[in-house]
């Protein structure tokens, strides 16, 4: 039996445009389900009640537009979406694309615990941490 952690992220409005965004980036499936579609019309119908991206590599994201009567703050540093490959080769091409109109907080290079390691923050406020998988000689 095995557990999986899938990052969910909560949006006010830009729920849409973040998963197109990561479904570019990433490939696989895109998933969207807006409020309308589950027979919500109330103030926002075409905000995203829920949506994933899910593609064969591994990469799993869901998503939604927090609705208006409740309290949502998109936070400081509030999580971090950690993203390991296998290869600095594969980390370094998802880096190029997430780093589009992105703010580099650590760029993308050599660290004394992985081959590669970096972070930003992308165009709708998420902080990503990249990284290759390294062996534990501890």
């Amino acid at each position: 039996m095995s557990v999986t952690t899938t990052t969910h992220l909560n949006f006010r409005g830009d729920a849409r445009a973040a998963l197109e965004f990561y479904h570019s980036v990433f490939g696989g499936d895109l998933a969207v389900v807006t409020y309308a579609d589950a027979g919500n019309l109330g103030e926002a119908p075409d905000q995203v009640m829920w949506g994933q991206v899910r593609a064969d590599n591994g990469f799993h994201v869901m998503a939604y537009d927090v609705p208006t009567p409740l309290p949502y703050d998109q936070g400081e540093n509030s999580f971090f979406v950690s993203l390991r490959g296998e290869t600095v080769e594969e980390v370094t091409a998802y880096w190029n694309q997430l780093a589009a109109d992105a703010t580099v907080v650590i760029p993308l290079g050599p660290a004394g615990w992985a081959h590669a390691y970096g972070m930003l923050r992308d165009p709708f406020g998420i902080v990503w941490v990249l990284d290759v998988v390294s062996k534990y000689n501890g």
